[in-house]
């Protein structure tokens, strides 16, 4: 386990790296110390050929994250240096769809401001029953400048306007129908239903997960034909893994791959 201040890191056996907001008393609230330790564990579970799937979580059973801590942003510090802290933000921004690896947020309470780019910037993402999803800054005089991005990435835009704009929240049902989670679970289920998805995609060839990975991201936002000419250089890649070879071979034979990762 790696010592860190504001946050808890832990790999289990099976490869799944799990990333705890560790701040419960502040409603783990996003400091600047949080931040960059984020982006070292973010990069430590990129680097680590050992995780197969990252899991972001919250400490606590209320909020998964309230989004920047505002007492440290508002403190006494010139204009210019509030610019800059905010690089920790676009580092793991940046890093996220770069990881090579997949990530599931396991929202484990409610997840507002700051805490919704981080929890969208994940693959995937689990709601415990009950909590809420919602961008409030409008309501404090600020705006969600800097997960807007992400949110629209993500969301229909008229939601994500309704949603910016009125700084209302919404329930984790609503989250799914909108598309910011993918399926909520009952409380006494939650970690279960984590762990089975993170299991079964620490299971997968870690290799053809990597390529898959980078694929998705890289081709969203280029042009149709250039998206298309870039998958299908992928594809060929693929085809010179022994990944793709024990996994055509495993399927044939009935029975589980054993993956070589190259």
């Amino acid at each position: 386990m790696a010592d860190y201040e504001q946050l808890l890191y832990e790999v289990s056996a099976q490869g799944v790296a799990t990333i705890t907001l560790n701040r419960p008393e502040q409603r783990n609230a996003l400091s600047l110390t949080m931040l960059g330790e984020l982006v070292d564990a973010v990069g430590r579970v990129r680097s680590d050929d050992a995780v197969r799937v990252l899991v972001l979580t919250g400490a606590g059973d209320r909020v998964f994250c309230a989004g920047a801590d505002l007492g440290g942003f508002a403190a006494d510090a010139s204009l210019v240096e509030k610019h800059f802290a905010n690089d920790l933000f676009l580092e793991y921004f940046r890093l996220l769809p770069r990881l090579g690896k997949p990530s599931i947020c396991a929202a484990n309470g409610h997840v507002l401001a700051g805490g919704l780019g981080l929890a969208l910037s994940c693959d995937l993402l689990i709601a415990k029953q009950g909590i809420s999803f919602g961008t409030p800054e409008i309501n404090i005089g600020a705006f969600p400048y800097m997960i807007m991005a992400i949110i629209y990435r993500n969301v229909p835009r008229k939601k994500v306007n309704e949603m910016m704009l009125l700084g209302e929240r919404i329930g984790a049902e609503q989250a799914v129908q909108f598309g910011l989670a993918n399926k909520v679970v009952a409380g006494e289920e939650f970690d279960a239903a984590v762990t089975e998805w993170a299991e079964k995609l620490a299971a997968k060839s870690p290799v053809l997960m990597r390529l898959g990975h980078d694929a998705m991201y890289r081709q969203a936002d280029m042009a149709l034909d250039d998206a298309l000419e870039f998958l299908r250089s992928q594809l060929s890649l693929t085809f010179s893994t022994e990944d793709l070879i024990e996994g055509v071979t495993a399927f044939f034979e009935k029975r589980d791959p054993q993956w070589k990762g190259r």
